[in-house]
């Protein structure tokens, strides 16, 4: 068995420096470094000229190449002449063949600086492309909706109520944890400002009208966003990537209606109740903190609730609800569809639909209060 690959260095001459190839020089045999016979030119600057003795060498690979190409740009950096005489035939051919084929300089792409201007017109591009997507994509889904309720819409019904599963039991837990927190905190910081004036009792008024019309269904909406909207872009990006979405578009099934549809109707359907019962934790976490720091009893702080909030909150924090199921299952189904074709891509496509989803809901929830406050109600 022939030794792994070895050098051997002589100076036949005063400016001649004989490098001796011994071995198996197999790249992963870890061959001997270039560095060492750079290291003893640059120890000797009288050396001018490098020769090769190859007749130990055994077998060899692109690790003697490698080596080869090193001391070739060494060579030629310095003005040493490199007499590849006394290599394999083998090697000689490769070394001319890789030297007559100069590296293209073009081959990598340059990072160019854009200018300000540059950078702000691509962005502006780029905004309103992914509106005109947004805008087509909604269209496709009112289409969808309107195909479902001349029943011609083509999905299973058993998807229905699995997702519906999802979107609701399952999610019951972080909402309640969530919600009770949220009005817990919201109480506390109302009893420290309400507390030296002797208005303890309103804290039930703050928590209630609070959690009825508006942070139930926001908290429970960016719950859903980070839980079920990443969810189904993760879902619809896998079957992007192992391309089951262009299969369903090849047997003539329409991916908005099979997919996008049963996600629009669950979370339609389950987001209102899961808000209503976020408002009844939210309140009950306002309670604790009423009757625990307050010295309120149970019975008065639910009378002070029931006189203050009205239908119209409730209804108000039950269609905006409603508006952030819809913009969640819209930002999650959009951003799946749109997923590349690796699987960086799906992650990226469920960060990009939980980001979308909470941009949604705080603008929706901005329209929805000028409205009510133009309404007056």
């Amino acid at each position: 068995m022939t030794a792994r690959g070895e050098l051997i260095l002589e100076q036949p001459s005063a400016d001649t420096l004989k490098v001796i190839l011994s071995g198996d020089w197999l790249l992963e045999g870890e061959p001997p470094k270039a560095e060492t016979v750079q290291q003893r030119l640059e120890n000797t600057p009288a050396l001018r000229r490098l020769v090769f003795d190859s007749q130990k060498l055994g077998r060899w690979d692109s690790g003697l190449l490698i080596f080869l190409l090193n001391l070739r740009n060494y060579s030629a950096n310095q003005n040493i002449t490199l007499n590849s005489d006394g290599l394999p035939e083998g090697a000689k051919k490769l070394l001319e063949l890789a030297a007559a084929v100069p590296e293209k300089k073009d081959a990598r792409k340059a990072q160019e600086r854009q200018s300000f201007l540059l950078m702000l017109g691509n962005q502006t591009v780029e905004f309103f492309q992914s509106a005109g997507e947004l805008l087509t994509f909604i269209g496709d889904a009112v289409i969808a909706v309107l195909r479902l309720l001349r029943g011609q819409a083509q999905f299973r019904r058993a998807d229905l109520g699995l997702i519906l599963q999802a979107a609701s039991i399952q999610a019951v837990p972080i909402v309640s944890l969530i919600s009770f927190l949220v009005g817990l905190i919201l109480a506390f910081v109302g009893a420290i400002q309400l507390k030296p004036f002797g208005a303890q009792i309103y804290v039930a008024d703050l928590v209630g009208i609070a959690m009825v019309r508006l942070m139930a269904a926001i908290m429970t909406g960016i719950v859903m966003a980070g839980r079920t909207g990443g969810a189904f872009a993760a879902q619809l990006g896998t079957m992007q990537v192992n391309q089951e979405i262009d299969a369903l578009k090849t047997l003539g099934i329409s991916p908005m209606e099979f997919l996008v549809l049963p996600r629009m109707l669950a979370l339609a359907l389950m987001m209102p109740l899961l808000s209503l019962y976020a408002n009844v934790m939210g309140i009950l976490g306002g309670m604790v903190v009423g009757v625990s720091m307050l010295n309120l009893n149970f019975v008065e702080y639910y009378n002070e609730t029931a006189k203050t909030v009205g239908l119209w909150n409730l209804a108000i924090g039950l269609f905006s609800a409603f508006v952030f199921g819809l913009i969640v299952a819209i930002s999650g189904c959009m951003r799946g569809m749109q997923c590349g074709r690796s699987a960086s891509a799906v992650g990226d496509a469920a960060t990009s639909a939980v980001v979308t989803a909470i941009v949604g809901i705080i603008l929706s929830t901005a329209v929805i209060t000028v409205i009510c406050n133009f309404l007056e109600i």
